[in-house]
């Protein structure tokens, strides 16, 4: 007798739960996911995940994208069995989801990138580390005991600093390597801005930097071309950013209280963050540094998709960053189906990765019925965390895998390969 799908199984399960009196320990419903996660997070920590550029269109036009979709059940069709995996870059995935790459896991949970990585493996979905990370990359992919992940770069000034991350990526055993190419700047952002609130200016969400030897030297070198100055006058505020620094610092939090190296790590950092003047030119030497699959983040237009595919890269990341960087962007949905034209247009195969946007499985349905492969799970996966910590993580990623699961079952596919466009017409 064929095994029950995960859509039924966690059905079932929620409600042979509920006759106990058992509740979900997150909700199933988006738009209550994000609501109950505000209830729990810090006001700083809750603008930081669910604040956008500008008037936050951009991340409204997102969501509202999938709406003008619709999905044409077919019916007759034996949908006993279903399979809903995908094969990216030599491995086999038992579903199209990615945990998308969100910088400052901390702000939701102390264990932070540890516990996203322990749901993550639960529910076989492959992650992908962020550079803004709390924890490095070498301590969450021994958490992952080699269940797959992927590296997410932010390019930064440093030529060897970027060849320092990019070789730790390589050697902690990442599947891809993801090249985020839309934050040269930070967006202007209401939420952190109203609240004077950048958490990488407290030592937040900078451990890939601070666990790396060449940011490390360019800390001492810092240090040691500093002049004496007079310490400013201590504030609540300037008392607190420093406990900030000093906790999120390595070594011991009292010894960091009066250490220079802290604060100036988050001088160094801010410093060396981006590179503006990044340009197609610099990607042969990106492949020069790595054996890895080069995902380019942040496609939207079909001539960038084109031109990745031309110079090579391995795979192309349709994103507008949440609308986290762009006001008023074209959504990401919206831009999907011409990057996937462009792409197959060339002839190439490349997988393209989807994120911005999605908040359920009938999401995850549009976005792999108008050509994605894969599909990135941002702020969903990160309520979660702030929720119930792995376990809420697992359980977003489990929810979302078993609804995406019954979508099928109940629009007659059995498998990934029969989402095609012709699965969904336009709303009205």
């Amino acid at each position: 007798m064929p095994q029950e799908g995960i859509g039924r199984t966690v059905q079932s399960a929620i409600y042979r739960a509920g006759a106990f009196g058992r509740r979900p320990a997150v909700p199933t419903d988006g738009t209550q996911l994000e609501a109950a996660a505000r209830k729990v997070m810090s006001k700083r920590g809750f603008a930081y995940v669910a604040g956008s550029a500008g008037s936050e269109a951009s991340a409204d036009g997102n969501v509202a994208a999938f709406s003008r979709w619709r999905t044409v059940p077919r019916m007759l069709v034996d949908t006993t069995e279903r399979d809903t995996s995908v094969e990216l870059f030599g491995r086999r995935h038992e579903s199209p989801l990615l945990v998308a790459p969100v910088g400052v896991l901390s702000m939701a949970d102390d264990a932070a990138d540890l516990a996203v990585a322990r749901g993550a493996r639960e529910q076989r979905v492959t992650p992908i580390l962020s550079t803004q990370a709390s924890v490095p990359m070498e301590d969450v992919a021994r958490a992952l005991g080699g269940s797959g992940h992927w590296y997410q770069l932010y390019w930064s000034s440093n030529d060897e600093l970027v060849e320092s991350l990019v070789a730790r990526a390589e050697a902690c055993g990442s599947d891809a390597l993801v090249v985020t190419l839309d934050t040269a700047y930070l967006g202007w952002r209401p939420r952190d801005l109203d609240l004077g609130h950048l958490p990488f200016a407290r030592g937040e969400g900078i451990a890939q930097y601070t666990s790396d030897p060449v940011f490390q030297r360019l800390v001492r070198e810092r240090l040691a071309a500093a002049k004496p100055s007079a310490r400013p006058r201590p504030t609540p505020a300037a008392v607190a950013t420093l406990l900030s620094m000093s906790r999120n610092h390595p070594g011991d939090t009292r010894h960091n209280l009066t250490a220079p190296e802290p604060r100036a790590a988050v001088e160094t950092f801010l410093d060396v963050f981006s590179r503006p003047s990044l340009t197609w030119d610099e990607l042969p030497r990106l492949r020069s540094l790595t054996s890895l699959p080069i995902v380019l983040k942040g496609i939207l237009h079909p001539d960038d998709a084109r031109r990745a595919v031309d110079v090579g890269v391995d795979g192309v990341y349709v994103s507008n960053h949440g609308g986290r960087q762009v006001d008023r962007s074209v959504a990401a949905l919206d831009a999907l189906p011409g990057v996937v034209e462009a792409v197959r247009g060339t002839g190439s195969q490349a997988p393209i990765i989807f994120d911005s946007g999605i908040r359920c499985g009938a999401d995850v349905f549009v976005a792999l019925a108008l050509g994605a492969t894969a599909v990135g799970i941002g702020r969903p996966h990160v309520y979660g965390l702030a929720l119930a910590g792995a376990d809420g993580v697992s359980e977003v990623l489990r929810n979302l895998r078993a609804e995406l699961d019954l979508q099928l079952a109940l629009t007659g596919c059995t498998s990934l390969a029969d989402l095609t466009p012709d699965r969904l017409v336009r709303a009205d």
